[in-house]
């Protein structure tokens, strides 16, 4: 592995008074139905701080949605979220994000005609100081804020190793590097709590290789906590610390990696065994 470049001018996770293994965020109860349909019923977990935390399930087990749930995209009709020791039931994706919770989406949603480094900046709309009339001067307090903020921005670029391609358009670049820009925007927000949605899906063996290895530093170096959805078992037990499964809305397992493979009920759930009853 090459020696990581100088990182100094990125912090990664911003500092949110919870201690590592401590409860960072806590899923209570939460179900969540669209018509007559429930995509969630019942569910209770926790993230605890500075752990890779995964969500796994067959499709349709509502992983995606739960997801949904902890960013405020969705309000669940019962249960609460308890994210830094505050219950609530609903919160806005804005107010999410100023209080450290980044995602990457399962189909990428980056400004494909935008540069790779003017989309990351945008990760760190959240974080300006100044309001739109001193953006508008660009002068004074505003432009030496965006030259810090660029300048973290590019600490980001070379720790995703993407360097080449800073000045390019996404949309003229291959998929497994549009899904390191995505998380490389994720992480302009320098989040407490990062939520990857299958993170390496549509990647080969490589590019999954890579991913695995920039979560990991992420997770490591800058002590981000990280919850994922991840259909590459492989890589589910090679990064995971602990993890959560879903089926059909419900969870069947929840434990480190050694004893969700064990589990019967996973097992059955991934091979398409009926259950009994």
């Amino acid at each position: 592995m090459n020696a990581r470049p100088d990182s100094s001018e990125f912090t990664g996770a911003r500092d949110d008074g919870i201690a590592k293994g401590d409860t960072l965020l806590e899923v209570n109860n939460v179900s969540l139905s669209f018509g007559g349909v429930k995509a969630i019923t019942d569910i209770s977990f926790d993230i605890k701080k500075g752990e890779i935390r995964a969500i796994i399930g067959p499709n349709g087990a509502g992983k995606t949605s739960m997801l949904n749930v902890i960013n405020g995209f969705y309000t669940p009709q019962q249960g609460t979220i308890t994210y830094r020791g505050v219950p609530r039931r609903a919160m806005r994706t804005t107010d999410a994000a100023r209080q450290g919770i980044a995602r990457t989406f399962q189909n990428i949603a980056l400004f494909k005609g935008m540069s790779t480094l003017d989309n990351i900046m945008t990760g760190r709309i959240t974080l300006q100081k100044r309001n739109l009339l001193w953006q508008g001067l660009w002068a004074g307090p505003a432009e030496r804020e965006e030259i810090e903020h660029r300048r973290t921005v590019e600490a980001i670029i070379d720790f995703l190793e993407i360097e080449h391609i800073r000045k390019t358009p996404v949309g003229r670049l291959p998929y497994g590097l549009q899904k390191r820009v995505e998380l490389g925007r994720a992480l302009a927000a320098e989040p407490s709590l990062l939520l990857l949605d299958e993170p390496m899906a549509g990647m080969n063996l490589e590019e999954k290789e890579d991913m695995s290895r920039f979560i990991l530093d992420v997770n490591n170096q800058f002590g981000t906590t990280i919850a994922l959805i991840e259909h590459d078992m492989g890589v589910v037990m090679d990064i995971s610390d602990r993890i959560v499964v879903l089926d059909y809305g419900r969870k069947i397992g929840d434990g480190e990696p050694d004893d969700i493979a064990k589990n019967q009920d996973v097992i059955d759930a991934y091979l398409g065994v009926p259950h009994e009853g």
